[in-house]
């Protein structure tokens, strides 16, 4: 009997891959499109995403916002909002091209802001707290609008389609990034729909993520404590937000929050050197809550630098790899050798070893 869509559950479906030239160099989007081509079967033409950084250099000083929405009240409230919030340095509509496959698609508009002076001074936060509760207030408040991108100098650009459909809408290869990502969706247990595709993103950090978070429910729970609201029907969202708690809240390094989310098992920790087992026990003893469990392979964005993370038990493939300058992260290695067939270096990291490529000092 054949089985058609919807009727079969792939649970090993969804590709992830990313880029980053540490030497600063521009890339092309073009290239994330031709990566992401390859994994064409992991995805099922239900969402398709891509984050690039280093692509606004004129605006690098402002905070990008893209917004999809419903409709025109939807965007007239937001645009009051903002005004109320922010300077507004420059605001269009996000420039795209007809594909017939994506369809349905929402308004989407970009905005250069910078927050007002006396708003953020009688606020009494920082300027990336102030900006992240502004996006949280938005996506909450405001029906029919969602900002899916906040940092700056970087934007995400998602949709309903397969990911290489989604990167020619956007004509991205007309942009001009150091570092890409770029996820092809296989939902699972969560609807296809223009906000529930990858990236997610909160100010210049954003995941694209293959797997299914068995404990999204006890991490959702305690992250919503400190002012996150998961709204967007998926698991990725809050890990997202897991990594902003944890590095920018909280101060951890890159290293001390894959050891928080993809912890070992207290058997490992037992093993290790004492330095190390001290260190790794506190982060466990400290966020129990935010471990995640259940097969997950994620590759993390933040300005200047790509995280590759698996689970601590390697439940989804993953493989990085370099070539010169450029580093590598994708689902499979065909992806990779599709845009760059001679490496000099191929590996599979283990479980729960963050990998992380960073631009040169």
């Amino acid at each position: 009997m054949l089985l058609r869509e919807g009727q079969f559950r792939n649970p090993s479906g969804c590709a992830i891959t990313g880029v980053i030239d540490r030497s600063g160099k521009g890339m092309s989007g073009e290239e994330m499109i031709e990566s992401i081509s390859v994994m064409h079967d992991r995805s099922n033409g239900l969402g398709g995403g891509f984050a690039g950084y280093g692509i606004y250099p004129h605006y690098k000083d402002f905070y990008a916002f893209h917004l999809f929405y419903d409709g025109g009240a939807a965007q007239e409230n937001t645009e009051a909002f903002i005004k109320r919030h922010f300077e507004i340095v420059y605001a269009s509509e996000i420039q795209t091209r007809k594909i017939s496959s994506v369809t349905d698609e929402p308004l989407i508009y970009r905005y250069f802001l910078a927050p007002l002076p006396r708003k953020l001074a009688n606020s009494h936060l920082d300027e990336k707290e102030y900006v992240a509760r502004c996006v949280n207030r938005i996506n909450v408040e405001i029906k029919g609008a969602y900002v899916f991108s906040s940092g700056k100098n970087m934007g995400i650009f998602k949709g309903v389609g397969y990911p290489e459909e989604i990167g020619r809408f956007y004509r991205l290869e007309e942009y001009e990034g150091y570092a890409w990502t770029c996820h092809g969706r296989y939902p699972t247990n969560t609807p296809g729909w223009w906000g529930g595709a990858h990236p997610f993103g909160l100010l210049d950090y954003s995941v694209v993520h293959n797997g299914e978070i068995s404990s999204y429910d006890a991490n959702r729970r305690y992250i919503e404590m400190f002012g996150y609201k998961c709204t967007l029907q998926t698991d990725t969202e809050v890990i997202t937000y897991i990594l902003d708690y944890l590095l920018r809240r909280q101060g951890l390094t890159l290293t001390e929050a894959a050891k928080t989310i993809a912890a070992s098992f207290w058997t490992t920790i037992a093993e290790k050197d004492p330095a190390t087992r001290e260190q790794e026990t506190l982060l466990r003893r400290m966020y129990p809550s935010l471990l995640i469990t259940g097969p997950f392979s994620i590759i993390f964005g933040y300005e200047g630098g790509l995280m590759a993370l698996n689970d601590r038990l390697k439940l989804r493939s993953m493989v990085c790899a370099e070539k010169g300058a450029k580093a590598y992260i994708a689902s499979e290695e065909s992806a990779i050798r599709k845009i760059e067939p001679a490496l000099d270096r191929v590996w599979a990291p283990a479980g729960g070893e963050p990998v992380i490529f960073e631009l040169y000092q």
